[in-house]
């Protein structure tokens, strides 16, 4: 099957979040089981040097643009993986995020930005580029990439579509006069077109126009058919409930395993969990705090916003440092708990660490090193730090929500009895039912047999992509045969 991934970032040339790993390891997993795979990303500087873009491999001239668009050739990292670069200067060449500037602000002309992406991307699905390939199903992701369906929509002869919903909460939201902008068919202004409440969202296009939407694990896809979670969208996603499913994220354990992590100080395995105690020693120098083995480490790695919980986190510090324990923390995004995480660093230096920013490496080194894992999220579409914990036996501590519910198993009497439980599960966004979790999990770490039961029973996980690859490869046929003008 010849499969073209659209996305806006993919682990290792471009990463901002999840939606990166998932974009570098997919890929990847379907590489493996034989089939013809190929990204097409913006040529971010980053990107460019990463994939060894060096080449053109051809020159489009798309419609509304003055100004010929290149596409680079390279391949992702350690692969054969084919990936094609839309070398657009004046939108792409730009050092940092790919989407908002270094005082953290979106682009103000994101619009354009990515529908000239996704026009490019459409060109490559219709074999206009000149390379003599042409894909079966086009797979796009999150907003960035979510008027390729739309447009594949208005031709005959193409290829089916897939959209992957990775956080519905990010839309791409302008207003009328950008819509005019740029140049789409007027009639896409519309209940039934890309219209949402007087604006455009750019997510509407692919969830009106795919042949078929997938979100990032089955509880999510759940979830987003309700006001709480749908933003709106959810009578759409209600609509269109027969062409979406949930499909959970996979991990590339070639990467997060500590058996072969290159980051960390110790390799370390269920049967022998020496190398555990080194990380955990390595882990507490590295922040600042005591070396104490006996003392629980508890780690919370991820942007600093309230979806993911940060302030829940927050909240509960001061009973937290009341506790014999210690918290290391990091992350980035919003600027007042980041600078509230540092006042409470400052003030409590001996029970908990801060480092603001992401730091690839050391985020491995959080995992192999703490002893538990704090996800307190208010919804978590998939979620990859709990399943990368569960491989290291650190235990998640995680709401219930999203992909963390359909990932880890809460201890409580009956899963612990009967050897299944993996982590321990709250379900209240609420800073007293996160601190009844903490709690709970102390007092687990306290009765090692258990907590070494806990650990192995979450080491013993398997959330490889392979299963996850199967399960979309099953989707693209379908996806194909079932798409207007199929045979």
């Amino acid at each position: 099957m010849r499969i073209l991934f659209v996305t806006s970032e993919a682990h290792p040339l471009i990463k901002t979040g999840g939606l990166a790993d998932v974009c570098g390891s997919l890929p990847r997993a379907l590489a493996k089981l034989g089939h013809d795979v190929r990204l097409v990303l913006p040529a971010y500087p980053q990107a460019r040097e990463r994939a060894g873009a060096e080449r053109t491999a051809a020159t489009l001239t798309l419609p509304f643009t003055p100004e010929p668009v290149g596409l680079r050739e390279g391949c992702l990292p350690d692969t054969s993986v084919p990936v094609y670069l839309v070398d657009y200067p004046l939108y792409f060449e730009r050092e940092g995020n790919p989407y908002v500037t270094p005082d953290g602000v979106d682009w103000p002309d994101n619009a354009l930005r990515f529908a000239l992406f996704a026009r490019a991307a459409t060109a490559l699905a219709l074999d206009q580029a000149g390379l003599d390939w042409r894909p079966d199903v086009v797979h796009c992701h999150d907003w960035q990439s979510a008027l390729t369906p739309a447009l594949l929509s208005e031709e005959p002869h193409r290829p089916a579509t897939v959209f992957t919903i990775h956080n519905l909460s990010y839309q791409g939201l302008f207003d009328w006069t950008t819509f005019q902008s740029l140049n789409l068919p007027y009639k896409w202004w519309a209940m039934d077109g890309l219209e949402f409440y007087g604006r455009m969202s750019f997510i509407k296009g692919a969830l009106v126009f795919a042949d078929w939407l997938t979100t990032v694990s089955p509880t999510y896809a759940r979830e987003i058919l309700t006001p709480e979670f749908g933003y709106g969208l959810e009578g759409l996603l209600a609509h269109r409930g027969e062409k979406l499913t949930g499909i959970l994220n996979g991990v590339d354990y070639s990467m997060w395993d500590p058996r072969v992590d290159t980051f960390i100080r110790r390799h370390y395995s269920p049967g022998d969990m020496k190398g555990k105690a080194v990380n955990k020693a390595a882990l507490q120098e590295r922040f600042g705090l005591q070396a104490q083995p006996d003392v629980p480490l508890f780690a919370h790695v991820g942007r600093l916003v309230e979806q993911k919980g940060a302030d829940l986190l927050l909240a509960v510090l001061p009973e937290l440092i009341k506790r014999r324990m210690q918290l290391v923390v990091l992350g980035s995004g919003d600027k007042a708990l980041e600078d509230a995480l540092r006042a409470a660093q400052g003030s409590h230096p001996q029970n908990l660490g801060v480092v603001i920013g992401y730091d690839e490496a050391l985020a491995h080194q959080v995992e192999a090193g703490a002893d538990a894992f704090v996800m307190p999220s208010r919804f978590e579409p998939c979620g990859l730090n709990q399943i990368y914990s569960l491989r290291y036996g650190t235990v998640p501590i995680v709401r219930r929500t999203g992909g963390l519910a359909d990932t880890v198993i809460d201890a409580d009497a009956l899963a612990l009895q009967q050897g299944r439980a993996t982590g321990i599960v709250f379900d209240h966004p609420h800073p007293k039912a996160l601190l009844a979790a903490v709690d709970r999990a102390l007092i687990l770490y306290d009765q090692p047999d258990t907590w070494q039961a806990l650990r192995a029973q979450g080491m013993d996980c398997d959330y490889s992509w392979t299963r996850s690859a199967e399960r979309y490869l099953a989707l693209y046929a379908r996806a194909g045969r079932k798409r207007p003008g199929a045979a």
